[in-house]
């Protein structure tokens, strides 16, 4: 259910530049001209700029280029993801938040932050989240074992890779929870689920995406290995834009996820991986291992070959390239099956002649 300040911004965004009169408004949303009146004061704090005049009513002139709630909902083609939108300018950290009413809330539900002040990653690594990014994180409620939730991990950076793509980004992704571009760190990706015994409760996927910043907004000690989609661009793209088709490809990929087998989706992943073939090392809290991605289970879990040859499974764990990976943009790496694994319950590997969406949204 759209809130009021929504319904009026879309009201008003209908009328496409002509008048909509404080009675008409009233009437239509059950709430006096008075409310109106204060509705419209707030948004023109918050950047709105809304003219108005005796007799004819307010008119929308444009709107902050801010990721509020009433942006997202507007012309939103999914029916679950975003359907409940919680709002932040700034925020220590909406996984966090979204952990707290989780319980209570609805299945899509998101928590957006402009500014993050306390974002972290995997193993507790901090996780910068300067304006002009793309922060927030979505309530999940799947049914399914608690083994299956890292593959919602690796499906959700399927998602912002095929997004990327289809801004002329050659995004890849990156096991377990990061997306690339030409090698370089683009978003991550940090799932958080709550279970009982075996049985999840609810998962809280955060992303953050380094759009419209540049290099020199960020902390020195994290831009090695770093990108953002306005340096790659040249340009600013709009955030809530590129939000909304995010969400549309999240429930589609959800919905995927929730009715075919995971092979299917496993298979887009590892169309896109970065990471089969190399030659890298994963840390655990336990141990280190060392030795060549050779592909991905039907589990989630990254498939290494030792020295000695033999194959060990991974389901979590801090991965790093063992020697420069630097990517050309025009490289390809398609991998070539090894018959010690064909055995496996699935291996799959990287194939860079995937096209590219040809849809193309463009800078602002």
């Amino acid at each position: 259910m759209n809130s009021i300040r929504t319904q009026i911004v879309n009201e008003l965004k209908e009328a496409d530049g002509k008048n909509v009169s404080g009675e008409y408004l009233g009437e239509k949303l059950g709430i006096s001209r008075t409310m109106i009146c204060k509705y419209i004061k707030k948004l023109r704090e918050d950047g709105y700029e809304i003219s108005s005049s005796p007799k004819k009513g307010y008119c929308l002139k444009s709107v902050p280029k801010l990721m509020y709630p009433e942006e997202i909902s507007s012309g939103l083609e999914t029916t679950l993801f975003g359907r409940n939108i919680i709002y932040y300018e700034e925020a220590g950290s909406s996984n966090d938040i979204a952990k707290s009413i989780a319980a209570d809330s609805e299945e899509g539900t998101i928590v957006v932050v402009e500014q993050q002040t306390g974002g972290r990653g995997r193993l507790g690594r901090s996780w910068s989240s300067p304006k002009g990014g793309i922060t927030f994180s979505i309530i999940l409620k799947p049914k399914i074992a608690l083994g299956a939730a890292s593959r919602l991990t690796l499906m959700t950076g399927l998602c912002v890779a095929n997004v990327m793509r289809a801004y002329g980004l050659n995004a890849r992704i990156k096991w377990p929870n990061d997306v690339l571009i030409d090698g370089d760190k683009i978003c991550g990706i940090l799932t958080e689920v709550e279970a009982e015994i075996d049985t999840v409760k609810f998962v809280v996927i955060g992303i953050g995406i380094n759009a419209n910043i540049s290099l020199r907004d960020m902390p020195e000690e994290m831009r090695e290995n770093t990108t953002t989609i306005r340096d790659h661009l040249g340009c600013s793209i709009d955030r809530v834009d590129f939000l909304k088709k995010l969400l549309y490809e999240m429930e589609q990929q959800y919905i995927r996820f929730s009715t075919v087998p995971f092979t299917e989706i496993l298979s887009d992943i590892v169309a896109l991986s970065d990471t089969i073939g190399r030659s890298l090392k994963v840390v655990t809290p336990n141990r280190i291992i060392e030795g060549k991605a050779v592909g991905i289970s039907q589990s989630g879990a990254l498939l290494i070959r030792k020295e000695d040859g033999e194959i060990e499974e991974i389901i979590a764990g801090r991965c790093t390239y063992s020697r420069s990976w630097k990517i050309r943009p025009a490289e390809s790496r398609t991998g070539i099956p090894d018959p010690e694994i064909s055995d496996r319950e699935m291996l799959c590997f990287p194939d860079d002649r995937l096209s590219l969406n040809p849809w193309w949204p463009g800078c602002l």
